[in-house]
């Protein structure tokens, strides 16, 4: 029994590592972000295909990393969690930064997650992140690429 077990843990460990050396082989930017006195390392989705891939797949992601979507256009950008398998929480940010709202995001579901206002950024954390630092709306996110 015990070796049955070990062998489902081995491949399940190897399954994750593939996930996340596929993640790796994209070889994302990585920008440091800073909401209060806690510091962020963001993977960069810059781009539309990055944006539409996300964090996809991904079974684990360090606590303080995250994944920053930058948009082109201000606009009402919803996300949902198709594939998605962990758990996030998503903050809306505007121009400067501010965080106009978060959501708390559920894996493999797709309901629609919204800002309450046209934003350019969405920032993606392992869920309950933000509210464990007592982060939310109003609060800025320093560090942010700048708009072209």
């Amino acid at each position: 029994m015990a070796k049955r077990y070990l062998t489902v843990l081995v491949a399940s460990c190897l399954l994750s590592l593939g996930h996340a050396s596929f993640a790796q082989s994209q070889k994302l930017a990585v920008i440091e972000l800073k909401a209060g006195m806690y510091r962020i390392e963001a993977e960069l989705a810059d781009t539309s295909a990055v944006r539409q891939t996300g964090l996809m797949y991904r079974t684990f992601m360090p606590t303080n990393s995250g994944m920053l979507f930058v948009f082109e256009e201000k606009a009402i950008h919803c996300f949902w969690m198709r594939n998605t398998k962990l758990p996030l929480s998503i903050a809306f940010l505007d121009d400067d930064g501010k965080i106009v709202n978060i959501s708390d995001m559920e894996p493999e579901t797709q309901n629609n997650h919204c800002p309450r206002s046209s934003v350019r950024y969405a920032l993606e954390m392992n869920q309950k992140w933000f509210a464990q630092r007592a982060i939310g709306p109003g609060t800025v996110i320093q560090g942010l690429p700048k708009k072209n």
